[in-house]
């Protein structure tokens, strides 16, 4: 850990709550609203994947709005609730430990930053909400390249930014496609596994396990 010189989170699942937007919602959805939110979910990453596949490039919005009608006739929930719960997708919320350790990383001098599925504005948006706009350097977005993780090009972009080596980056993220993308790329990937879950076979293992982002500070 001695030459690390940036650290990168993903967005989704790792920095915010991808549930928070149901959660609002769950008097209205009712008791359904976890499996729905979790199906909302996979849904937008299976888009993700089978667009960059098909190289038929949508941005992570249009994406997230194209598995919303999805999801929500899947589950039965009324058309009108849609503009609710996209606009709740905007102002997702932090986990709690996040805003106290992305300060602490920013007065250990490294640089931090976020690589995101999700398109430049509304990241900055989720940022600048939570108040985190203090503590990120860069945020970095797939639509530089127009493909999505886990693609190599993605990883490849703040190596560009940075102009260092892909050692010298921890990359953190508690999606395990997302942790082996990044590994098997060259970064120093850490696995932030809230949910107690099982790791992919995608020919990486971290290294590093973590419950919480907080756990990031007894390793750096």
């Amino acid at each position: 850990m001695n030459n690390i010189k940036a650290i990168i989170f993903d967005a989704y699942g790792t920095l915010f709550d991808v549930n928070s937007a149901a959660k609002k919602c769950k008097d209205k959805i009712g008791d359904k609203w976890k499996h729905f939110s979790n199906f909302w979910r996979i849904t937008q990453l299976e888009y993700t994947w089978l667009r960059s596949l098909m190289k038929r490039h949508k941005d992570f919005w249009q994406i997230t709005e194209d598995s919303l009608d999805k999801s929500m006739k899947a589950f039965n929930i009324d058309h009108s609730m849609k503009n609710e719960l996209l606009n709740l997708y905007k102002v997702l919320s932090p986990f709690e430990e996040v805003p106290e350790t992305l300060k602490i990383l920013k007065q250990k001098n490294y640089k931090v930053a976020i690589l995101s599925n999700g398109t430049p504005s509304l990241l900055s948006e989720l940022v600048n909400n939570n108040g985190l706009n203090n503590f990120i350097d860069d945020i970095f977005s797939i639509e530089t390249v127009k493909i999505y993780k886990p693609s190599p090009k993605v990883y490849d972009i703040p190596i560009q930014k940075y102009k260092i080596k892909k050692n010298e980056i921890i990359f953190l993220s508690a999606n395990t496609w997302d942790v082996s993308g990044g590994g098997n790329y060259g970064f120093h990937s850490i696995w932030v596994n809230r949910g107690d879950n099982i790791f992919d076979n995608l020919d990486y293992k971290p290294k590093n396990q973590i419950k919480n982002l907080s756990e990031l500070l007894k390793l750096v």
